[in-house]
Order: structure tokens, then sequence, then C-alpha cells
């Protein structure tokens, strides 16, 4: 599926991951890495046809005490096949995927800016600006999800960190 040049305004998001298997410290170190393992048929619409290039990433820790917003990335690469799907014995192996028309897909992300202090839940929760955040709302899950520019601009400030590409 082609992707059409990136025409419209940048988008913004928040990609959660638990520090123990793929934190900001190693996103980091790494410089850049491809988002994968998503296994959500909603987020992988997201990474499939809505992520595009230069648009900004929000870092989350999740299932992390605290749970917390701890960086900045920005996505260097639009949605591509995940290969980890066709890994036989992987933990992320899909055998219903067909190579010819693969189901999950994935994007890479730059790192660009830790956190001064973590962003906490609690902390979001506070902030009036951020009461509609979908990260916020009850029973809300979802891996990878999008952000307003609003939201955006109070968690940067909130968090002391720029955009700076």
């Amino acid at each position: 599926m082609p992707k059409k040049k990136n025409s419209r305004p940048r988008r913004y998001w928040l990609f959660k991951s638990e520090p123990d298997v793929y934190g900001i410290d190693q996103l980091e170190k790494d410089g850049s890495t491809f988002w994968n393992g998503v296994r959500n048929y909603q987020a992988r619409n997201l990474l499939r046809d809505e992520i595009l290039l230069d648009d900004g990433v929000l870092f989350y820790h999740s299932n992390a005490k605290p749970m917390a917003v701890v960086g900045l990335a920005r996505v260097c690469k639009e949605g591509y096949p995940d290969q980890t799907q066709f890994e036989d014995g992987g933990k992320y192996h899909d055998p219903d995927s067909d190579p010819a028309d693969p189901r999950w897909y994935h994007v890479d992300v730059k790192f660009v800016a830790k956190a001064k202090e973590p962003l906490t839940r609690d902390m979001m929760k506070a902030e009036p600006k951020l009461a509609e955040m979908m990260l916020l709302q009850r029973g809300s899950r979802l891996s990878v999800q999008p952000v307003t520019r609003s939201e955006w601009q109070t968690v940067l400030r909130l968090a002391g960190m720029k955009e700076s590409w």
C-alpha cells in the first residue's frame, strides 16, 4: 500500500513501552528503533495508515512505578510490515499472517530527548488541560494512541521538553 507524501500538518502520538522491555534509556543508546510487536488492530491501523514521517511521539513507560512520559521521539520511517510476525517460534509470530498480505505493521522512531523528570500519570491527571487525553480515560489500554496538538504542548511544558526538529 503506497503512502502519499506527507503534506498534512505534523501529528502527535503516545507510544507505550515497558521500561524493562525497551525503555527511553535504550532508545537514547540505540538512536532509533523499529516499534514492533503491536498486536492490536486499532493500533496497527494507526501504525499502517495514520502515523507519518516526522510525527511526534511521547515515549511513555507503562507497567512501571511510576507510569510516566519519559521522553520524546519522532517517526523516522513510516509504516511497513513487522517482520516478527513471520518469525517461527518468535514472541510475536502470527502463523495466520501471510507475507503477501501482512497483518501487522510498525514504524521506526528516532530518539529526540529525555524528560528532565518523568511526567507521571498522576501529574497529568492533575492538569485540567489534559482531562480529555486518551491515556487518562478509564479503560484506555491502546499501546499507540493519538495526542492532540494542545495535549502535546501541555505535556512538553510540564515535562520541561522542547520539540527540537
